[in-house]
């Protein structure tokens, strides 16, 4: 649902509290277009927002969710790939996904009518969490649903809204043991900013009597170009589509102001090291961030390698060629930088693309920091490897990893 908050502004059905459904992906495996969380609008004209697999099983969804309006029945719907019926709804990458869908406004007080008018106040950027119940009733009931502002920040205990969706379908609570192990796995995925469905029963979604599905967008991570060059114009604009909040640092007031540089975020004139150690005393940096050092100049480099290889970010990465990664090395050694520190920086920056000029570069950056964030990732052709394309994304190493989530993090190839 999140991903549709562009897009929630203007769609007037939701606007308008007219009735809708809601249908969303709540469990995928094998190839599939789309991740758990996607979700698609479906208002009682047909009018649709969104899209579940390019094309796939819309047909199919859409008549699922006009049902779901008429008799206000939450379903529950299978589609997969079938090779003996040529008609069916299916998948034709050999995947399998599950529908969640949900009518919404049939009834005064919709709670997931409500959510989604609220989430249309967004910004694309600001942190929110959709927290909802995935029971699938047979009557006009409807789930609940809770809009969390600040997911990072969030307890179970205490937010009267939460407490409900964690309590079982009959109503009660649950054991208390039971209860404070399904808060503390929902405030895990809160902070991660991992999407994923929380079974509150163990079972499985399809077993369980209940589970819900939680949605997290954390404030976007930062990338921090250092350098302002030709290579850093190419990287800027390429790097805003992947979700960063882009800042471009430069002590050179007449490089760091020109207007190519516009795509950033925010553009600063500082020393380098010294902006970095700032950011990083402020909390502004944290273990998403990304640091791109462009700089080319060892008066630059060295001490901004030195602070950054002290912090807990997600990359370090530093163009250049072979013989300038070498003497960055031995400059990096003779500050008393551990070798095994050294061994994390990323460089020379780069996959191994044939990149020449700065917009191919900024391909090849990007294409190494995408990988660095899949332990699991070849850099192969996908020609060239076997087995299943796309991977669950695993847990940060900071959140501890619940045992009854289904997620499937990674999106289409």
């Amino acid at each position: 649902m999140l991903d549709l908050i562009p897009s929630l502004g203007t769609w007037a059905p939701a606007l308008a509290g007219q009735p809708f459904a809601v249908a969303t992906i709540v469990r995928a495996s094998g190839s599939v277009p789309r991740p758990v969380g996607t979700s698609m609008l479906v208002s009682a004209d047909g009018a649709v927002l969104g899209s579940l697999s390019g094309g796939c099983v819309e047909g199919a969804v859409v008549a699922a969710a006009l049902e779901s309006m008429d008799d206000g029945a939450t379903r529950l719907e299978s589609f997969g790939f079938s090779i003996d019926d040529a008609f069916a709804a299916g998948l034709t990458c050999g995947g399998e996904l599950e529908v969640h869908i949900e009518p919404a406004n049939r009834n005064r007080g919709c709670a997931l009518g409500a959510a989604v008018l609220q989430l249309a106040g967004y910004g694309p950027d600001e942190p929110v969490a959709l927290v909802r119940r995935l029971d699938v009733r047979p009557d006009a009931g409807g789930s609940g649903a809770v809009v969390l502002p600040d997911p990072g920040a969030t307890k179970a205990a205490g937010h009267r809204g939460l407490a409900t969706l964690l309590e079982s379908s009959d109503g009660t609570g649950g054991s208390e043991p039971t209860w404070r192990a399904s808060s503390a796995q929902l405030e895990s995925l809160l902070r991660a900013g991992i999407t994923g469905v929380l079974d509150l029963g163990g079972a499985g979604l399809c077993t369980s009597d209940a589970a819900v599905l939680v949605e997290t967008r954390l404030a976007p991570p930062r990338l921090l170009v250092f350098g302002a060059n030709d290579f850093s114009a190419a990287l800027l604009p390429a790097a805003k589509p992947l979700g960063y909040l882009v800042t471009l640092v430069d002590a050179r007031p007449a490089f760091a102001s020109q207007a190519r540089f516009a795509a950033a975020d925010q553009v600063v004139t500082a020393w380098p090291h010294q902006y970095l150690a700032a950011e990083a005393a402020a909390g502004r940096v944290d273990s998403r961030t990304v640091v791109c050092v462009l700089t080319h100049d060892p008066k630059f480099d060295i001490p901004l390698l030195e602070a950054a290889l002290a912090l807990d970010v997600a990359f370090i990465g530093a163009l250049g060629s072979r013989r300038s990664h070498g003497q960055r090395v031995g400059a990096l050694l003779d500050r008393g930088i551990l070798p095994s520190r050294i061994a994390q920086l990323h460089s020379p920056l780069g996959l191994d693309l044939g990149a020449a000029t700065p917009a191919e570069v900024a391909v090849s950056v990007l294409a190494e920091v995408i990988a660095a964030r899949n332990p699991a990732a070849s850099h192969q052709p996908l020609r060239e490897t076997s087995g299943p394309i796309h991977q669950p994304a695993a847990p940060p190493a900071t959140a501890p990893a619940p045992t009854n989530v289904l997620q499937q993090e990674i999106a289409w190839t």
